[in-house]
């Protein structure tokens, strides 16, 4: 039996996950499916405005994410402390903007008065739905739902589009993190659809140089913040020119047809997260193969399969107490 997508989660442990979804019967997300000739090239715009949208929703950062032809990945950061700053009616306010909500809802929202069983309803909906906009399971749920039903539309079937259960793996520290997110980066270069990161369409690595050539960080995605925040409260510990040189330095290295060399400033990188560059470039082009579940040092993998044991054995208990008294 597969195990629960919430029994793979630690938020003790990291606040940082990559997520895949893959696409079944051969169906193609998009590009050009060779053996029709049909093109789903438009499919791509699809999810990436779907995903843009949830990341304003959901207290879910987006670190890194790329769309090919048959599917799609994500590296993502749960915004914890956001989910529990938010009051009530943001929270109700914020899930609305997804889902429907019904006369009760809206009447919160607007600062009606309520009935106190009414209110007391909206206590729990209100518990219920903080816990959602911090879950990757509902933010996934949220992406691919409605993308297969426009693509079955589209495809005039019915059907599965997606696999059942998109799969996830904890990310434990920086190294674990910034390898996912190259490793995401450059799919589109490992596997010939671009040239260079640039060139990458519907990219989060080219949404980050879009925006480095104005001198800015896309507001969609988690900002880098150097080694210090400087005052930002949150962000990936990189400086971002640091980390789009060296995907553009990795990039390079990946592609056979154009062999080239790492610069001081990802040879730095690489030497302070204590990553050779041999090591470097594996992780690059075979993150997925190398690593089935969780990615970190001993240390913190025993961590995390510790309090995942401990959830699990929780889990168990709770379930014997609640036979014990049916």
């Amino acid at each position: 039996m597969p195990t629960p997508r919430k029994a793979l989660v630690s938020l003790e442990d990291t606040l940082y996950y990559h997520c895949v979804s893959r696409c079944v019967r051969k169906a193609f997300l998009c590009g050009v499916d060779h053996h029709t000739g049909q093109s789903y090239e438009h499919r791509r715009g699809w999810v990436e405005s779907r995903l843009l949208e949830l990341a304003s929703v959901f207290a879910i950062d987006i670190c890194a994410y790329v769309v090919m032809s048959n599917h799609l990945h994500l590296v993502l950061r749960i915004d914890v402390e956001l989910a529990k700053h938010w009051s009530d009616v943001e929270v109700v306010t914020q899930w609305q903007k997804l889902f429907k909500g019904d006369s009760l809802n809206h009447d919160f929202v607007k600062g009606e008065p309520l009935e106190s069983y009414q209110q007391n309803i909206i206590n729990k909906r209100v518990k219920e739905y903080r816990l959602r906009l911090m879950d990757i399971s509902w933010f996934m749920r949220a992406l691919n739902e409605p993308i297969a039903r426009r693509a079955n539309a589209e495809d005039k079937c019915k059907g599965r589009f997606w696999e059942g259960r998109f799969k996830s793996q904890a990310l434990l520290d920086e190294a674990a993190v910034l390898a996912c997110m190259a490793y995401v980066d450059l799919n589109p270069i490992r596997a010939k659809m671009a040239k260079t990161p640039e060139t990458s369409d519907f990219t989060s690595i080219q949404k980050r140089i879009q925006a480095a050539m104005k001198g800015e960080q896309p507001t969609s995605l988690l900002p880098f913040v150097g080694n210090e925040s400087k005052g930002i409260p949150k962000g990936l510990m990189f400086s971002a020119k640091d980390y789009l040189q060296l995907v553009d330095d990795t990039g390079r290295i990946v592609r056979a047809d154009k062999r080239g060399s790492m610069s001081q400033e990802s040879a730095n990188i690489l030497n302070r997260l204590n990553i050779p560059q041999e090591n470097w470039i594996k992780l690059t082009t075979e993150f997925t193969k190398i690593f089935k579940g969780a990615v970190g040092n001993t240390q913190e993998l025993t961590a995390y399969c510790e309090h995942l044991e401990r959830k699990r054995r929780q889990g168990a208990a709770n379930c014997h107490r609640w036979l014990d008294s049916a």
